[in-house]
């Protein structure tokens, strides 16, 4: 029978716990043996050793030689609360009481929740409106809102992949969506639709760029670790518009390929993403 050292037992156990990353607790316990087996040997009090692990809020299991820790898991990322104007942001965006399947406003998922769930993340504002990132712990919608012919709030997982994972995304950025948007109102030059881009950040991401190939640039609004960024587009003509098609469409909004960059606070890029194509929905490295 292998015995171990109780000291040695207890000075591995006290150096699993002060780790913040994950550990591998079968060598620690290989490497707690073979220092005691060139020690005297002691049987190891199981009562001692429960006590203890339980003192260090890690649960200990044993099943034959093999030793496993199982580390409580990090604690969920809470929203921000919604102010009393952003909740009626959030109710006149979800007229139905929730987000919507697809386009049809009123086909609705009970599993995407309801108004109560949702928090305003990052809102961004111009001359012609705004568009605001709203989100719970399962998915988001893009909310513009507009008296006429109002964008359905169509749901999406974070990640775009139930049951959601809003904390789940590698690097300091993940780009979650590139979508179009719609509002009622004056606008001269344009058709009254908005190219936006929103996502996710790392708490050390200070400042998120967003550039159209073709020109056009926005810095995004970074709020509670979300961005959102917009700006205006218009219809341009159809390249190569099949001949065999003609009844075809003459004419496409403008939704050219993104290059997004988060930035810390000394300027320094931490994270871009290029080549990222209208109806995006990630995270992931695209292009």
């Amino acid at each position: 029978m292998t015995t171990v050292n109780e000291r040695t037992i207890a000075e591995e156990l006290r150096r699993m716990a002060g780790e913040a990353r994950p550990v591998n607790a079968t060598a620690y316990a290989a490497r707690a043996t073979a220092r005691s087996a060139r020690r005297r040997r002691l049987s190891w009090s199981l009562a001692a050793t429960a006590a203890l692990t339980a003192g260090l809020g890690f649960v200990v299991l044993l099943n034959g030689p093999q030793m496993t820790a199982k580390v409580a898991e990090p604690p969920v990322r809470e929203l921000p609360p919604n102010t009393p104007e952003q909740l009626k942001l959030v109710g006149d965006c979800m007229p139905a009481g929730g987000p919507s399947v697809n386009v049809n406003p009123n086909w609705r998922d009970p599993a995407h929740g309801t108004v109560a769930d949702f928090r305003v993340l990052a809102e961004f504002r111009d001359k012609y409106g705004v568009t605001a990132l709203v989100g719970s712990a399962k998915g988001f919608v893009l909310c513009t809102p507009s008296k006429d012919t109002p964008d359905p709030p169509v749901f999406t997982y974070w990640g775009d992949k139930a049951p959601g994972n809003l904390a789940g995304f590698p690097g300091k950025l993940s780009v979650d969506v590139y979508e179009v948007t719609y509002w009622s109102g004056k606008g001269a030059s344009y058709d009254n639709y908005a190219n936006v881009v929103a996502g996710r950040v790392a708490p050390d991401v200070r400042r998120v760029s967003i550039g159209w190939s073709g020109g056009g640039r926005v810095n995004a609004v970074v709020a509670n670790g979300f961005f959102i960024g917009r700006r205006p587009t218009k219809s341009v003509p159809v390249k190569n518009k099949p001949k065999d098609q003609p009844g075809a469409p003459t004419s496409v909004l403008d939704t050219p390929p993104v290059t997004v960059t988060a930035y810390d606070a000394a300027g320094r890029i931490m994270n871009r993403q290029q080549n990222i194509k209208y109806g995006w929905r990630g995270p992931g490295r695209p292009g």
